[in-house]
């Protein structure tokens, strides 16, 4: 995943803010006012406070104002340079304090960020609206657009001023001076409420927990973790009692070890039920007022919902192509996961359970039958799949072999957390290309999941290399302890790094195309496509090491890794599409279709899609589903099968031409990775594969070819 970029036009408190006068407190000490000193740019972590913030942010929507007054006033005919370049040069004071804030408003929060988040959310709406629905400034931007074919433009420019209209238009830029001031109110109401989803989930996540009593019920976990469980309740003030917190989606990783079975169902049943248990952190009144607004803007946009006015501008264009691929998924995805449950029951019964498989047992019997079939577990994988080997001998060489890069561990920058890594990564000719920020370990006051984000985006024409961040929520040891992994940490590792190659190759001349400034259903194509390095045997031969002796992984076992890779792949289809579903459901109402009981709505869409199979709960129920309310994926949560599609076609070439050869890294970098958004995202995909992608390899990756 990859957190929502700040693009330069970020959001205006109200017009007459252009015209005011620098903000108080804000003055040449801020670590804002200026470009960092530090190399690329990098945050002057160990230089800014909580209080730096708030004066940064309003002197910067104050600047831009300023700069969008002078271009739309401009007495000068508009020109390409005086408008568009203008407009792409604007608000770097906003750019640099909004990507800072932004990223740790995720990753590192606090009380103080919270509440400025919650009051920030509203004003930036309105300082996006005041440029986008500025009469003057379009009428320029239209005006080149009229004209465009005689400009004389590069292609990049040519996208660029097409993009322009494009993203004007879709803000409401035509629609009359009442029907604007309805859309600001709904804008502005919008991101109020989507940042209190958000801080809602994140709070309930610190809540919501597993309370036991004692050391027994939670038989199966490690001595370790039960300590950790027992620290963890002593800073709740439970002293004597044992807390596991819930985290992310409604899997939790402890019901893979919990022997308990009633453990397991309150484990899960605490997972399940946030946001929706009343109190402070219920989001089920704020999910119907989302999904109205959301309706009630598309309408006066002109779209008959949500999800068309999204969905348009992306690479599935339209609600049929989405609900198609979702509704061709959902038989052959249940009816494997079915099959699945069925083995699972074989081995309950094995075992005189006496009693049918629920979702709360799963995970914890599912490893049995794995151990059964393939004579391996989760269990057996971890001392092989040691962190730091995992990054450096795997993701990083599967890097340099690909792509050439290099990387050195620098530790003169400061971080904002402890366990925050820092590294160059150097380009094949020796180069220094980007600086990557490696941030994985879970934090009570980090969000759940894994994403990318740049801290500094790449631009020819501001002069930028990039600062990437990989940020994921990996269960921190003990002290002296390793991290060793799961195959799912595993996998998100090379996945999020393909994100971060995504923004580190870019090369680009205009920041609104910088990285993974791409379509929402085509950004998770190239961090998907890095996934397959992972048990590539060259690359997992290479890691894939024993924490305590160094041995490589046994080639049997090895063997039997590459052989499960389908193994519950039933499972892990279902679930992700009854989310996906869900969140199309929720996007696809009109204004008056908007269902008042969020519970029964949800139940009632996931059954008429043919996914409500009771032992494989939605990998999100709504409540809890940051992507789609809060976080930038709304009505585009199916884009991770679709982009899927083109990964599954793009690894075959890659085993069709040789695989992991410099060669090939350097081909798709040059054809896809360092374009970022400058032209059509599937055009740039034609131009790579010399074709449309077929769907059979994604049908066979995910086991479905059977059916």
């Amino acid at each position: 995943m990859i957190r929502p970029q700040i693009l330069l036009i970020v959001s205006a408190l109200a017009m007459p803010l252009a015209f005011a006068a620098p903000i108080a407190g804000f003055d040449a000490a801020n670590p804002f006012a200026k470009s960092s000193a530090l190399p690329f740019q990098y945050p002057a972590f160990d230089k800014i406070n909580n209080e730096d913030f708030a004066p940064a942010y309003f002197e910067g929507m104050r600047a831009q104002a300023a700069e969008i007054n002078t271009i739309a006033n401009n007495p000068k005919p508009a020109t390409f340079d005086n408008t568009i370049v203008a407009m792409e040069r604007s608000g770097r004071l906003l750019a640099r304090v909004s990507s800072v804030f932004g990223n740790l408003s995720g990753a590192n929060t606090n009380e103080t960020l919270q509440a400025l988040d919650r009051d920030l959310a509203p004003k930036l709406a309105a300082h996006s609206d005041a440029i986008r629905l500025n009469p003057k400034l379009f009428a320029r931007i239209k005006m080149l657009h009229d004209k465009r074919a005689k400009l004389g433009l590069d292609a990049e420019s040519a996208y660029l001023l097409e993009r322009y209209n494009t993203d004007f238009v879709r803000a409401g830029a035509r629609l009359s001076a009442f029907d604007k001031d309805k859309l600001k109110a709904y804008n502005a109401e919008l991101a109020s409420l989507q940042t209190t989803f958000s801080q809602n989930v994140l709070k309930e996540s610190n809540a919501s927990a597993l309370v036991v009593d004692t050391r027994v019920e939670l038989a199966g976990m490690s001595d370790k973790a039960i300590d950790a469980a027992a620290s963890e309740a002593n800073k709740r003030g439970l002293a004597g009692k044992f807390v596991v917190p819930v985290v992310n989606t409604s899997g939790q990783a402890s019901l893979a070890v919990l022997t308990d079975r009633s453990t397991r169902l309150r484990l899960l049943e605490a997972s399940l039920g946030r946001g929706s248990r009343g109190g402070d952190f219920d989001n089920r009144a704020i999910i119907v007022k989302l999904a109205l607004l959301r309706a009630q803007r598309a309408a006066l946009l002109g779209y008959p919902s949500h999800a068309a006015y999204m969905l348009e501008d992306q690479t599935a264009r339209d609600t049929g192509a989405v609900n198609k691929l979702l509704g061709e998924f959902a038989k052959p995805a249940v009816a494997n996961a079915r099959k699945e449950a069925a083995e699972i029951q074989t081995m309950i019964d094995a075992d005189k359970g006496g009693f049918q498989v629920g979702a709360h047992d799963w995970s914890f019997y599912s490893d049995k039958v794995r151990a059964a079939r393939f004579a391996f577990d989760e269990a057996q994988l971890r001392p092989y799949f040691e962190l730091n080997s995992v990054l450096t001998n795997g993701v990083f060489f599967a890097a340099g072999k690909l792509y050439g890069l290099s990387f050195k561990e620098r530790r003169d920058l400061p971080v904002y957390d402890p366990d925050v890594r820092t590294f160059d990564v150097f380009d094949a000719n020796g180069k220094q290309l980007a600086i990557f920020i490696a941030d994985f370990y879970a934090r009570g006051n980090k969000r759940g999941g894994a994403w990318m984000n740049a801290y500094v985006g790449q631009s020819r024409l501001m002069g930028t290399q990039p600062v990437i961040g990989n940020h994921l929520n990996i269960p921190k040891p003990g002290a002296g302890e390793p991290t060793l992994l799961t195959y799912d940490e595993l996998r998100t590792l090379f996945h999020e790094f393909g994100h971060a190659l995504h923004g580190m190759f870019s090369d680009v001349k205009y920041p609104r195309f910088s990285g993974t400034r791409v379509p929402r259903d085509f950004v998770e194509f190239p961090s998907q496509v890095n996934e397959m390095w992972a048990v590539w045997p060259e690359v997992l031969n290479n890691y894939a090491r024993h924490y305590q002796t160094g041995a490589p992984m046994p080639q049997e076992l090895l063997d039997k890794v590459l052989a499960a890779k389908k193994f519950n792949e039933g499972y892990r289809t279902t679930e992700y599409l009854a989310a996906s579903i869900l969140d199309q459901r929720w996007h696809q109402v009109g204004v008056s279709q908007v269902p008042t009981d969020v519970l029964a709505f949800e139940a009632a869409a996931l059954k008429e899609a043919g996914v409500d199979f009771a032992p494989v709960p939605t990998r999100y129920r709504s409540t809890y589903f940051s992507h789609v309310f809060s976080g930038g994926y709304s009505a585009g949560y199916y884009g991770y099968l679709w982009a899927e599609k083109l990964d599954a076609d793009t690894v075959e070439w890659f085993k069709e031409n040789g695989g992991l050869t410099r060669k090939n890294g350097d081909r798709f970098r040059k054809m896809l990775l360092s374009r970022g958004g400058t032209m059509d995202a599937m055009d740039m995909f034609r131009a790579f594969r010399g074709r449309d992608a077929k769907i059979e390899p994604l049908l066979e990756k995910r086991g479905l070819t059977a059916q």
